[in-house]
């Protein structure tokens, strides 16, 4: 159905953008990203990118996260054009079914992480005897484990430290770090990579040394 406002609503009810005379179809970008045209995929994110994103809000409501997901939506969008099929139905359809999917996946991430986080506070709050008392093998390995990451983490350059802490203890993204500490994005990203390279390494010499 059209709109006066140069838009069509499809049967999913998603506000889609009428195309100018002489555009490359849906059809034909995904034609040219699964001959891997990169600028296919430039076309179809200017394109699509607003109503994926606006979709992805409405699952995750967090303007970062969607902004983050909205990336690795379309580089799986690159990396699956192969999938689709333009006999199972349209392009839109299909990134649309993609990108519910994956915001889903991480809406029940983030509960995952939640729930764990306070579980784990609830059992920092206990007595030390009392958790000892009750733990398990595996609950006590995981705590040595924990411990000698905490000691290697210590040992990280400040900068690299903070972005592990951030990342890894308070669930932030990459994009909510870099806004956090008024850092650019990939500086953030390299000091997170090689911050978990020298916590790696740092783990197999402590291992080594027990």
């Amino acid at each position: 159905m059209r709109t006066p406002l140069g838009v069509e609503t499809t049967r999913r009810g998603i506000i889609a953008p009428v195309l100018e005379p002489g555009a490359p179809s849906d059809l034909e970008l995904m034609e040219g990203i699964q001959a891997e045209d990169p600028d296919a995929l430039s076309q179809l994110y200017d394109r699509y990118g607003g109503i994926v994103k606006a979709l992805v809000l409405r699952v995750l409501h967090n303007e970062a996260e969607a902004d983050d997901l909205l990336q690795e939506i379309f580089m799986e969008i690159w990396n699956q054009a192969k999938n689709f099929s333009a006999q199972k139905g349209k392009p839109l359809g299909w990134m649309v079914t993609l990108a519910r999917r994956r915001a889903i996946d991480a809406l029940r991430k983030k509960q995952a992480y939640a729930r764990a986080e306070e579980r784990l506070q609830k059992e920092t709050e206990q007595q030390p005897d009392a958790w000892a008392h009750n733990a398990t093998a595996e609950e006590i390995a995981f705590a040595d484990t924990r411990v000698l990451v905490r000691r290697v983490i210590s040992k990280l350059p400040p900068a690299q430290q903070q972005a592990i802490e951030l990342a890894f203890f308070r669930g932030m993204s990459q994009r909510e770090i870099a806004s956090r500490t008024n850092t650019p994005l990939g500086t953030v990203k390299t000091r997170l990579e090689l911050g978990l390279k020298k916590i790696y390494d740092g783990l197999k010499t402590l291992k080594d040394e027990l």
